[in-house]
């Protein structure tokens, strides 16, 4: 689903050798807001339970100055399978250039098979702000304070 709209951004994608034949990332409905990336493998790959594989997309980006690409899990495949992406989000930095690669790990309790073409994990662009610090001697105060780690409890 291609759109253009107030808030779309034009990225440059290189498709690479392995990836001839597959359509390239798009969303799939019109409220998505993360792109599907597919397996760009010639040969399935199971991927036992507590392994990790990384999963060659077959596709390079060139992110612009002030955007980050987030590589998200599929909900369905961490549901229904167990199988999550194992640094999520991985981030994609505006100045990488190197094919895209997911990694995924299978935390479920059965092999999980890889194949061409699958939709393997979902990527978001996001902006991305550079911070100046300004270092202070104390901070405002808040309701929460330091409190953290479920210190409101479950209900």
């Amino acid at each position: 689903m291609q759109e253009d709209s107030p808030w779309s951004i034009e990225i440059a994608i290189s498709p690479m050798t392995h990836y001839k034949g597959l359509p390239l990332p798009s969303y799939a409905t019109h409220g998505s807001s993360g792109m599907d990336l597919l397996a760009a493998i010639e040969n399935s790959e199971v991927l036992d339970p507590g392994s990790i594989f990384l999963v060659p997309t077959g596709i390079r980006v060139a992110i612009p100055q002030g955007f980050e690409m987030q590589i998200r899990p599929r909900s369905g495949l961490a549901i229904k399978r167990g199988v999550t992406v194992v640094n999520a989000p991985g981030t994609v930095d505006a100045d990488y250039r190197g094919e895209i690669k997911v990694g995924l790990i299978n935390l479920g309790k059965h092999p999980f098979e890889i194949t061409r073409g699958m939709r393997v994990a979902q990527a978001v662009i996001c902006k991305v702000w550079k911070v100046r610090w300004q270092e202070m001697s104390e901070l405002s105060g808040t309701k929460r304070g330091a409190g953290g780690f479920g210190h409101t409890g479950l209900k």
